[in-house]
């Protein structure tokens, strides 16, 4: 367990140190701190901005609303 990163033994040892019943806003807090370092929120597109970062930055949301979405089901177990 050394050679994880700060971050990484504290979700580890969240998730062993957990109750059967809290598992799941455990799983959703995983979920929303991977949503924040894959896909943080992004700006609204520009009308001037290329087409390319148009695509990325919806991409990017879409995504993260994706995981957002679970995290929020898991929430509500």
């Amino acid at each position: 367990m050394t050679n994880l990163s700060p971050t990484a033994r504290a979700v580890r040892k969240a998730y062993y140190s957990t109750d059967d019943d809290l598992i799941g806003p455990v799983l959703a807090a995983v979920l929303r701190a991977a949503a924040d370092e894959v896909a943080p929120e992004a700006p609204e597109s520009e009308q001037d901005d290329p087409d390319m970062l148009k695509g990325i930055w919806s991409e990017r949301r879409t995504i993260r609303e994706e995981l957002l979405a679970i995290a929020d089901e898991l929430d509500a177990q």
